[in-house]
């Protein structure tokens, strides 16, 4: 089929080409984001690929609709930035890719665990200025800790099984209990007695509206004096006010971050030569206990292979017999 790919990088391309190599599929790639404007740039492509920070409302959807496409395939496993309700009035499927690689984002949540806790950011920094102290770097030890894991599907597990490979003891809250972290030594329990007694948050859920700001002032309020907090999942499980407010107070001791409420403006795109606009971010790079990255964790050579392969896999399944694999219920 012919496809437009929008909001594409290089790498992109480059793992798209490679698992399309068989030449089965008609693949052209704009950098533009997919919004109401850019929709002009498709000519008789009758699949979308779309990314997390494209705009998929109601305007854009019909308008994808008026110039005959008949497939949504979203190369991410979010999507919240698509108007369901929309799609499903126009019977415009949509498909994404529900796993790539559980390990790649686990392991980054415990990249930023670790480089929080050991101050090496703020060390590398130090050192390539000549300065060799140990000043403010004492961290503390992994082993023994009591580590809050907040939903438990194949990242949240991937994560907790790294943890309990640390020493760690290990609680989990999830509205459905996942019977292979019990086997593994995982301790479910309610999410009030988990944010009093971890001494690290990480959080694995998706956004719904009952996950929207989890992490709240009243959710800050419970927790540990200095607690340690990792989101790699979906940015508005955070509130952004909050969390700033407890590390003013030191009530969060640290703070690492893979994703952000308001990224969408943001994340993918360079800006250094403009400076950031956002007053609750540009206020939170401040914070020296503070580490942001820009929605990296997916970010290996394995997550972006899989990736690639599942979203072809769901158009040429598509294509065949017209069914939906990997469709958004």
């Amino acid at each position: 089929m012919k496809v437009a790919f929008f909001n594409t990088k290089q790498y992109d391309q480059e793992y798209f080409d490679r698992a399309n190599s068989d030449g089965a599929h008609q693949l052209r790639y704009f950098s533009s984001r997919l919004n109401l404007e850019s929709t002009s740039l498709i000519t008789d492509e009758k699949v979308v690929c779309a990314f997390i920070n494209d705009n998929l409302d109601a305007q854009v959807l019909h308008q994808l609709k008026n110039k005959g496409v008949e497939l949504i395939a979203l190369r991410s496993a979010g999507f919240n930035h698509v108007d369901m309700a929309c799609a499903k009035q126009l019977s415009l499927p949509v498909v994404r890719v529900p796993a790539y690689s559980p390990y790649a984002v686990a392991e980054h949540a415990v990249g930023l665990m670790l480089c929080l806790n050991r101050g090496i950011h703020r060390a590398h920094n130090r050192i390539r200025e000549g300065d060799f102290s140990l000043r403010n770097l004492m961290g503390f030890d992994l082993h023994g800790k009591t580590i809050g894991v907040i939903g438990t599907g194949k990242i949240g597990q991937a994560f907790a099984n790294i943890m309990l490979g640390f020493g760690c003891k290990v609680i989990a809250y999830d509205v459905v209990q996942n019977e292979q972290c019990m086997q593994s030594g995982v301790t479910y329990v309610s999410l009030d007695n988990l944010l009093s007694r971890a001494d690290v948050v990480s959080l694995h859920c998706p956004l719904t509206p009952e996950t929207y700001h989890l992490i709240d002032q009243e959710a800050v309020a419970k927790m540990r004096d200095g607690v340690t907090i990792i989101n790699t999942s979906r940015g508005k499980l955070v509130d952004t006010k909050a969390i700033i407010s407890g590390l003013k107070t030191g009530k969060v001791g640290l703070l690492g971050l893979d994703v952000y409420e308001e990224e969408e403006a943001l994340f993918f795109e360079d800006f250094s030569a403009k400076g950031i606009q956002d007053d609750l971010l540009a206020r939170l790079t401040t914070f020296p206990n503070v580490i942001i990255t820009s929605h990296q964790g997916f970010f290996t050579q394995e997550a972006m292979l899989n990736i690639a392969q599942t979203t072809l896999s769901n158009i040429s399944q598509f294509e065949q017999d017209g069914s939906i694999q990997n469709g958004v219920i």
